[in-house]
């Protein structure tokens, strides 16, 4: 189901609607395809999207949507599909914020960062003595 797309947005040189047009699996499908997570937010790794079952109806709606694009490779013998530009700055819109982080879980990201081997007891000891 096509929906109709409102007064777009210009987003540096792609333009993207300013209402919500994804379905939540249209919006999971371009976050899979190009590698992020639920909020949008990682490196993006990859860009194609091999749909097989449920999945091949909602890539074809996003290739309708200019979202995405169809390829072809003769070892995949499923419907593939790359995300467009225009793609990827609408999964960046409409993909809901993170939640906002206490000041233990910000501590505790910066401990699995460090990544110095040692229990998260004695790096908390070693981060309040510096």
């Amino acid at each position: 189901m096509r929906k109709k797309l409102a007064d777009p947005v210009a987003t540096g040189d792609v333009v993207v609607p300013a209402a919500s047009v994804l379905t939540k699996r249209q919006l999971e499908v371009l976050q899979h395809a190009l590698g992020v997570d639920e909020f949008g937010q990682g490196r993006i790794y990859r860009n194609h999207f091999c749909a097989g079952g449920d999945d091949e109806q909602t890539c074809r709606e996003l290739v309708e949507m200019g979202y995405m694009e169809t390829f072809t490779r003769s070892f995949l013998p499923y419907y593939n599909c790359r995300v467009t530009e225009i793609g990827k700055a609408a999964m960046l819109a409409e993909s809901p914020r993170p939640p906002k982080l206490s000041p233990g879980q910000i501590r505790y990201r910066r401990f699995l960062s460090a990544d110095t081997g040692e229990s998260f007891g004695d790096w908390l000891k070693w981060e309040r003595q510096r």
